[in-house]
């Protein structure tokens, strides 16, 4: 099955491919397409923003349309940044590792003990027949005072993962594509493939 990944994120591409390749899904990007549409983001959770990407790039292909929405939610800051965390700052000139120092930054007082954190994924898909099909996943961890590790992307580097004993930078991909939130969101998500019956049981 042929699906539009609503999304311009290599990165994004790369690490969903590898695991939806599994599900025998061919993930295209809207730009493969000639597609290029920005969706305001005007929901409130992570469910609602994905579900805007993916039927507003279903409408514009013609094809089921995949989109992810992700981020990490600190608990100290209060869930922050959460669907903010492509965005956090609201500054343009910060890039991921802009992003990533800044939240260091604010959580600088936030003791040891008490640096919980999680990323959390929602993968939604839409088709032109209006199915719509949403599943959720987080990964638990803590937050780091400093970087460390080079592989990942995004706030990876400072996401300390207790069972592996480093950062989810510091592991392999496939080690990453195990435990990750967005591997955990996909495998629900194939569950709920194959009850509606777009994925071989």
């Amino acid at each position: 099955m042929k699906v539009v990944l609503a999304s311009k994120n290599p990165h994004k591409l790369v690490e969903i491919s590898k695991i939806t390749e599994q599900f025998d899904i061919e993930l295209v990007l809207e730009s493969e397409l000639g597609v290029d549409i920005d969706v305001e983001e005007t929901g409130s959770t992570f469910e609602e923003n994905s579900f805007q990407k993916a039927d507003a790039v279903m409408r514009a292909t013609g094809l089921p349309a995949l989109a992810d929405d992700s981020g990490i939610a600190v608990d100290a800051l209060n869930g922050e940044p959460g669907i903010y965390s492509a965005r956090y700052g609201f500054d343009e000139s910060l890039d991921d590792w802009g992003r990533l120092q800044l939240l260091l930054k604010n959580t600088e007082q936030v003791p040891d003990g008490r640096r919980q954190a999680q990323f959390v994924c929602v993968i939604t898909m839409v088709t032109p027949e209006g199915q719509v099909i949403q599943a959720r996943g987080e990964v638990h961890g803590e937050l780091l005072r400093a970087p460390a590790g080079q592989g990942g992307f995004g706030y990876d580097p400072i996401f300390y993962y207790p069972p592996f004993g480093k950062t989810l930078a510091q592991v392999s991909p496939e080690e990453k594509n195990q435990v990750s939130h967005r591997a955990r969101a996909l495998r629900v998500f194939y569950e709920k493939l194959k009850e509606a019956g777009y994925a071989d049981k």
